[in-house]
């Protein structure tokens, strides 16, 4: 079901900067930037856009939405401190297991306030 995710931002290079470095920090590759000027990372069989919004207003963050993003507890942490360093929010609980969840996770916001997890389900 699931194809791809997009989110919008304000200021592109801002973005290009933080996503380059986290998804660096975990194997993947810089972005693709295309004739419009959109980001795309292609990562692990996923496609991950961002984009200033169309209608040209300003970007927001979604009130209760998360990215979520499949990797390894050390991936995780990489991605994490990659995040910070470049601009990102280190929210919630630092990263770790959750006890009694089955899970290991780390969030952060990007430069514009999305909400993204990295998690990994001890176990798999």
């Amino acid at each position: 079901m699931y194809s791809h995710m997009m989110v919008g931002s304000n200021d592109i290079d801002r973005s290009k900067t933080f996503y380059d470095a986290t998804f660096k920090a975990i194997g993947g590759k810089e972005a693709i930037v295309d004739e419009k000027g959109r980001l795309m990372y292609l990562h692990n069989g996923g496609a991950f856009l961002v984009t200033k919004p169309i209608d040209g207003k300003d970007a927001t963050p979604g009130n209760g939405s998360t990215v979520g993003f499949a990797m390894t507890p050390e991936q995780a942490d990489a991605w994490h401190a990659a995040g910070v360093a470049n601009g990102g929010t280190a929210i919630e609980d630092p990263p770790g297991e959750r006890p009694g969840s089955g899970m290991y996770l780390a969030y952060l916001r990007d430069p514009d306030g999305n909400k993204l997890c990295a998690l990994h389900r001890i176990g798999s």
